[in-house]
C-alpha cells in the first residue's frame, strides 16, 4: 500500500521517505542497495507528487517491502507477485501506468540491510484501494454501505451495493491527514515559532499518547478535532445520508475518527488496522492466482 506518508505490507508499516546516500554507509538499517547505489529508507514521508510513478522513489520502496516480507518467511529469493492499489477515482487512468512501472524489470538483484535478494517478477495486480480494505467482511454488509479511506492526501469514497463496489458513486476529497498536519504546524509556528515533526503528530493520532507539552498538545487536539469534523461535513455536502446509511471508515483515518470524533448520533464503525488495504490486495492476488485469471482488471 504506497501512501504518501508510509508504505504498508500485509506485515509492515514503514515511513515513505527515500534518500540517496552519495557514498558506501557505514551503517546499513534501513538500506537499499540498487544498481550500485545506496538509498536510505524511511526518511520522513513522501513528498506528495501529481503520480506514483512521477520519479522512482516508489519502486525503492516497493524493493525494501518486498524485503521486508521475505525476510518474515525466512526467504530471499524466489518468485513473487507483487499487488498494489491506486485511489479509486484515479484507478482507470492509472493502473497501467503503475502495473508496467512495479513490473518493469522481470529479475532483480538487490540488498537491502545488506542481505542479497534475488526476485523474478511474475505478475502485478493493482487494485482500486479502499474496497480491498473491507473485502473480509463484505458478507455481512447490507443493501449499502459507504466506506471511507482518509488517506494522507486524500479521502476515497467507495459505495457499496448489494456488496460490490458502485463505480458511478466513487468520490475523492482532496483533504486528507497531510493538510491537518499542516494546519498544526501552522498553528504552532503562530503561537510558539515551532513545528511538531509529523511523526510525532502521527503517533498522536494513533495512540493519543505524546511526550509533548501540554501547550502542543491542546493545539493537536483542537486541530485533529476539527479535522474529524471537516470529514463529516465533506460526506453531508456529497449528500450521503449520515443517520441513515451505514459508514465504515478503514485504515489510520478510521483511528483517528474513532478516537478523536463524536459520532455516536451516527452508524459508523472502524477498521483501525492501518495494514488493511495491504491485506486485502494480498487476499485479492491469492484469489486471482488461485483462478488463473485477469483479476487485475476487475475491482
Amino acid at each position: 500500500d504506497h501512501g504518501w506518508s508510509y508504505m504498508k505490507t500485509a506485515n509492515e508499516v514503514f515511513a515513505g521517505g527515500v534518500k540517496e546516500i552519495s557514498t558506501e554507509p557505514a551503517f546499513f538499517d534501513d538500506v537499499l542497495e540498487y544498481k550500485k547505489k545506496f538509498y536510505k529508507i524511511g526518511t520522513g514521508r513522501m513528498e506528495v507528487k501529481a503520480n506514483k510513478v512521477e520519479s522512482q522513489d516508489y519502486y525503492y520502496l516497493t524493493l525494501a517491502a518486498i524485503a521486508k516480507e521475505l525476510k518474515n518467511r525466512g526467504k530471499s529469493e524466489g518468485p513473487v507477485v507483487i499487488a498494489a492499489g491506486l485511489p479509486a477515482s484515479r484507478y482507470g487512468d492509472e493502473k497501467r501506468a503503475f502495473q508496467e512501472y512495479l513490473g518493469r524489470e522481470e529479475e532483480i538483484y538487490f540488498k537491502y540491510e545488506n542481505l542479497p535478494y534475488h526476485l523474478w517478477i511474475k505478475k502485478v495486480y493493482v487494485y482500486p484501494q479502499c474496497y480491498p480494505a473491507v473485502v473480509d467482511r463484505i458478507a455481512l454488509f447490507g443493501p449499502k454501505v459507504i466506506v471511507v479511506d482518509i488517506g494522507s492526501w486524500t479521502i476515497d469514497v467507495v459505495p457499496v451495493i448489494d456488496r460490490k463496489p458502485d463505480d458511478s458513486g466513487i468520490n475523492s476529497i482532496p483533504q486528507g491527514i497531510i493538510t491537518c498536519m499542516k494546519k498544526i504546524n501552522k498553528e504552532c509556528v503562530r503561537q510558539f515559532g515551532e513545528k511538531i515533526d509529523e511523526g510525532e503528530i502521527s503517533s498522536y493520532i494513533l495512540s493519543k499518547r505524546s511526550g509533548l507539552a501540554d501547550c502542543y498538545l491542546r493545539i493537536m487536539e483542537k486541530e485533529i478535532r476539527d479535522f474529524a469534523s471537516m470529514v463529516v461535513g465533506s460526506l453531508r455536502e456529497e449528500q450521503y445520508g449520515l443517520l441513515t446509511t451505514p459508514f465504515v471508515f478503514v485504515g489510520g483515518g478510521a483511528v483517528l475518527m474513532k478516537n478523536f470524533g463524536d459520532f455516536r448520533n451516527y452508524n459508523f464503525t472502524y477498521v483501525t488496522d492501518v495494514k488493511a488495504n495491504a491485506r486485502g490486495y494480498e487476499a485479492l492476488a491469492r484469489l486471482a492466482a488461485s483462478k488463473g485469471g485477469r483479476r487485475d482488471e476487475q475491482k
